[in-house]
């Protein structure tokens, strides 16, 4: 029999938790004096409460660390449950806003996708908007504590072989698994200082720099006003570029870099390839521009640059319609959102980390056909790379590319054109941001989409951030048999 305790309790404690975190917006909404305040005092009321119930009816049940099983259902349970509370501020604040528009913008936020069913961001409350940016802070925390602690684990999509690392969690889930979450968290919140800072002296006000250091570090992308950054159109843009890049390093490598140890992120080899591949995204997409459509400046170069690492990221950020540049950079545009960051970030996606294995295990049987009797292993940063990484490795790509296509039909059939289905399913799998098409708004949100498009895009963010196999094993009747 499946003891849920261990998970319910933690589970409580994270309301507990996500339901203080309203509290920020209600003060935010007192200082504006907009009246919008009670929707985040009931919906703090409603979520602390149900927390403290699940976690007082759970406690006795805390004690022993977690297993494999109550590891995958944390994860998965914690990704489904938060942004339905998340949800209730949107809910309660906005009473014409549907239940599937409230939660599809609380899962975008917590899966740090960006993409929303909102418009009119600039008018909107003040409270509304800083919880979008503290929904995607929280997410972008919580699942680098999920790649780091629990994937491994669960030996999914390759993640075991950053066990080597020093993470390896199994059987003692705390008090190790604390150590580790506070280190994360100091060094998240440094990152989230340092870009507030600079987004302020650039010039945003203070609550614009808050929110958007937020979205930035946890590679989210949603924005204060309609426009994302082409409100900005300068040095800001830099700023959120180094910001993005950042994030989406392995946040394993900024906590050695903190603690004065630089080399190990400067010798990794999936961060030199993911700075590589950002470099030669940015130079296709600004020749192109140059050679073809006779765009040179320094604005091209920048809101490029901008674009290619919103995408690779997972950030979202926008900079006008990219769409409008032509086929061929919408294409390189497409293939870096389905790359992704760094394993162990708050980027998203597939990762660079699987790709650099998946080559390796191309070449390393390229290899073999060429010399039959070759003994040919595949090796990454000195380290042999086991056949149940690759096999999991492999297993990821195919389920990805699956689930892209599946979900292009399904919300094909809901009655979206071509690119609207293929770009949503794009932007919900791979947890990107934007999407393109027809029944996409200007402002790049999408609240004409259909409501059944709009929650088979939420599991999709949910199964895409979670790497989807996490959440398969879930309807394996014999992970309910034990």
């Amino acid at each position: 029999m499946l003891d849920l305790r261990p998970v319910g309790y933690v589970i409580g404690l994270l309301l507990g938790a996500l339901g203080l975190a309203m509290l920020g917006p209600l003060v935010a909404d007192l200082a504006a004096g907009n009246g919008h305040w009670p929707a985040f005092a009931e919906s703090a009321v409603i979520t602390i409460l149900c927390g403290a119930l699940i976690a007082l009816a759970s406690s006795n049940g805390v004690g022993q660390g977690l297993t494999i099983r109550q590891s995958f259902l944390l994860t998965s349970g914690t990704w489904i449950i938060l942004p339905l509370f998340g949800a209730l501020p949107f809910m309660l604040g906005r009473p014409d806003l549907p239940l599937v528009d409230a939660f599809f913008e609380s899962v975008s936020g917590v899966t740090t996708t960006g993409t929303t069913v909102l418009t009119g961001l600039d008018t909107l409350p003040a409270g509304i908007l800083l919880w979008r940016g503290i929904l995607q802070w929280l997410g972008g925390l919580g699942i680098i504590i999920v790649a780091l602690l629990f994937l491994p684990v669960m030996r999914v999509g390759g993640m075991q072989f950053f066990q080597a690392e020093g993470f390896d969690t199994q059987g003692k889930i705390l008090p190790r698994a604390l150590d580790i979450s506070w280190a994360l968290l100091n060094v998240y919140l440094m990152l989230t200082g340092a870009i507030f800072a600079a987004y302020w002296v650039l010039g945003m006000t203070a609550f614009e720099a808050a929110v958007h250091a937020f979205t930035t570090v946890a590679t989210g992308g949603f924005s204060t006003t309609d426009a994302s950054f082409a409100a900005w159109p300068g040095p800001e843009q830099y700023v959120a570029t180094i910001g993005m890049i950042l994030s989406s390093l392995p946040f394993v490598r900024l906590m050695q870099l903190t603690a004065g140890q630089p080399m190990p992120l400067v010798r990794d080899s999936q961060v030199r390839a993911y700075i590589l591949w950002i470099a030669i995204a940015a130079a296709l997409v600004i020749g192109y521009r140059a050679l073809v459509l006779g765009e040179l400046s320094e604005d091209t170069f920048r809101n490029s640059l901008f674009n290619v690492v919103s995408i690779m990221s997972g950030t979202g950020f926008g900079d006008g319609d990219i769409s409008a540049w032509g086929a061929f950079p919408l294409v390189v545009f497409f293939c870096v959102g389905a790359i992704g960051g760094c394993t162990s970030s708050t980027g998203c996606s597939i990762k660079v980390f699987r790709y650099q294995i998946l080559f390796r295990a191309i070449a390393a049987q390229i290899k073999r056909l060429h010399s039959s009797h070759r003994v040919v292993s595949i090796r990454y940063e000195g380290r042999t790379v086991g056949e149940g990484v690759l096999d999991s490795v492999i297993l990821l790509f195919t389920l990805f590319i699956l689930s892209l296509g599946l979900l292009t039909v399904a919300l094909s059939l809901t009655g979206l054109s071509y690119l609207s289905a293929i770009t949503g399913a794009w932007t919900a799998i791979f947890n990107i941001g934007p999407a393109f098409g027809a029944e996409v708004d200007a402002t790049g949100a999408i609240p004409d989409f259909p409501e059944t498009a709009k929650w088979l895009m939420s599991a999709g963010m949910i199964a895409g951030r979670l790497e989807i196999i996490a959440v398969i094993v879930l309807f394996l009747p014999r992970f309910w048999r034990g």
